[in-house]
């Protein structure tokens, strides 16, 4: 491992009142300095000759003025030339707080090829449109690079590796003002060098000198965006690649399986389908889906199973089933009805949106105040519950979910809408704890959302097998046993986009389904099998309306014979 020799890179222009008083709060750290004159003027020039006769500084003198940017990569070339290792990136305007250079130090020396920059906390000396501004960059940043790895790209105090650094800036044509800080990182972190971020206070002194330029670095930064929105498409399955998940899920629970960067694409979406709006999001999502397609075997493979079982069905029922019907299609419905349940958590759709199919009966339990359970499924958007609530804001809905991740997604969901009237419960198991909690919240008038057809997180050999598409599958009887136990009213939902339609809309299919399941002791088993059956059947009745629709990428029709699980094989 190369020696770690570091030293300070100040870029310089017209802050001769400020740059002595910070190369000498910097010389505890007993670093050289590289200080690069920017074509200052004459003030300047006299206060840097001064700084210039101090030990261990090197004076760089640029004939015009090259930007901060242009600045910066003059700099780093010369602490190339001289042999240094990392050049540790300070404004010269005294905005940095040094309290965080042992931080960077220390990060820098332990991750030599990492490039670390300050993640600022500001106090209220930042300018409003500084500080609204950086967000816009951000989401911008998060699309090019398809990661949340980036989490500040403007933030001027860094340690650059020097010898990385020399081959980008080589390799590219770099913005040399104000977008220099931003094209960087991203080059960067196309070119696989992997960004740390530490936290940095960032103070704007009185009379502080900024060289910003309102209209044309404006410009020039949207225009950046645009060359690099522009340079990462065809980066896609690269920059996919680098996320990908290296371990083989196997023949594991669909619980156990990470559902990659599932957080992270949350976000991403939302902030590409927010800023750049559905067409051209529904672009992009072709793309990236192909990609997805090409490479996700696992899901793609599970796709293809679902597909040729219902097609097989179909045929012997002579059932026509829309076209084209394909595993690229299947992922592609996918990855549409993830921005549908984003723009419903996000308030965009409304009873406008959807089609109500029993709005008799749904009206009805409203008026009534009455606490119901939904059985939902994997089939379509169950989250189109959100857009029905917006009409009817006294109504509470629950939905219990069973996965590890379901604090993490619902802090996600609540960041899109803080409002929101839907509220994630997670749960391990159905046991006495969730039906006390449930039975008060039904008495309360509340809505209880739970989905039939997935198999228990923690004894899947619970399970009640029933015929659907043709074929024997195993079901939770979990939620069955439930809704017994809380003597409630049971309906079907199911919320199927309209893929015939040039808007988004919705046929949200609200369908009775029991007064009141009873399974009776004596004759519980069969009870409880006939039950499963017409819930299966009626999910089968929706899933041939919309079979591209069906979201449930493993294969359905076998269990994963978990250890100590006596599972039906």
């Amino acid at each position: 491992m190369e020696n770690y020799q570091a030293c300070f890179l100040i870029p310089c222009y017209n802050h001769g009142s400020t740059i002595a008083a910070v190369v000498s709060s910097l010389k505890p750290f007993a670093l050289p300095f590289i200080v690069v004159d920017d074509g200052s003027n004459s003030e300047t020039k006299q206060a840097l000759k001064v700084v210039a006769d101090l030990d261990d500084v090197t004076l760089v003198t640029l004939a015009e003025n090259a930007g901060k940017g242009g600045a910066v990569m003059a700099g780093i070339r010369q602490a190339n030339q001289l042999g240094y290792s990392h050049v540790i990136q300070i404004d010269a305007d005294g905005q940095h707080d040094i309290e965080a250079l042992p931080n960077l130090l220390a990060r820098s020396e332990q991750n030599r090829e990492h490039l670390i920059s300050g993640q600022p906390i500001y106090d209220e000396s930042v300018p409003k449109s500084r500080l609204y501004g950086r967000y816009a960059t951000h989401i911008w940043v998060w699309i090019e690079t398809l990661s949340f790895a980036i989490k500040d790209s403007m933030c001027g105090f860094r340690a650059y590796p020097v010898a990385k650094t020399v081959s980008v800036i080589d390799k590219y044509s770099i913005g040399t003002r104000m977008d220099f800080d931003i094209e960087i990182l991203v080059r960067m972190y196309w070119e696989g060098v992997e960004i740390d971020f530490i936290d940095t206070r960032v103070i704007y002194p009185e009379g502080g000198i900024s060289h910003f330029d309102a209209l044309w670095d404006n410009v020039k930064i949207s225009w950046m965006h645009t060359k690099l929105f522009f340079g990462m498409i065809p980066r896609i399955p690269l920059l996919l690649a680098r996320k990908r998940n290296k371990k083989a899920a196997g023949n594991t629970h669909w619980s156990k399986r990470q559902e990659q960067g599932t957080i992270f694409g949350i976000k991403l979406m939302l902030a590409i389908y927010s800023l750049l709006g559905r067409k051209v999001f529904n672009q992009i999502l072709k793309l990236v889906m192909r990609y997805y397609h090409l490479a996700g075997k696992e899901a793609k493979q599970a796709s293809e199973i679902y597909l040729t079982q219902l097609q097989s069905y179909a045929h012997k029922q002579a059932i026509e089933l829309p076209k084209p019907l394909n595993s690229y299609q299947h992922l592609l419905s996918f990855g549409h009805t993830m921005l549908d349940k984003l723009a419903a958590w996000k308030g965009d759709f409304n009873v406008d949106n959807l089609t109500i199919h029993g709005h008799e009966r749904f009206q009805e339990m409203v008026d009534k105040n009455q606490g119901v359970l939904l059985l939902g499924s994997h089939l379509g958007n169950i989250e189109l519950c959100r857009a029905l609530s917006r009409r009817h804001s006294h109504i509470k809905i629950n939905a219990l979910v069973f996965t590890e991740h379901a604090e993490r997604f619902n802090s996600v969901m609540k960041a899109v809408n803080p409002n929101s009237e839907l509220n994630l419960i997670q749960v391990s198991s159905l046991g006495p704890d969730t039906a006390i909690l449930l039975q008060q919240k039904i008495e309360q008038g509340e809505w209880v959302v739970i989905v039939g057809d997935r198999t228990s997180t923690s004894k899947e050999s619970r399970s009640v097998w029933a015929e659907f598409l043709g074929k024997p599958a195993p079901f939770p009887q979990g939620p069955f046993m439930l809704a017994s136990v809380l003597k409630a009213p049971v309906y079907l939902l199911f919320g199927l986009r309209d893929d015939s339609s040039e808007k988004p809309h919705f046929n949200v299919y609200f369908e009775h389904f029991s007064d009141k399941i009873t399974l009776p002791r004596q004759a519980r088993q069969q009870a409880l099998e006939k039950v499963v059956q017409d819930y299966a059947n009626r999910l089968q009745h929706y899933t041939l309306q919309a079979p591209l629709q069906w979201y449930n990428f493993f294969n359905f029709w076998t269990l994963s014979n978990q250890k100590n699980d006596d599972a039906r094989k």
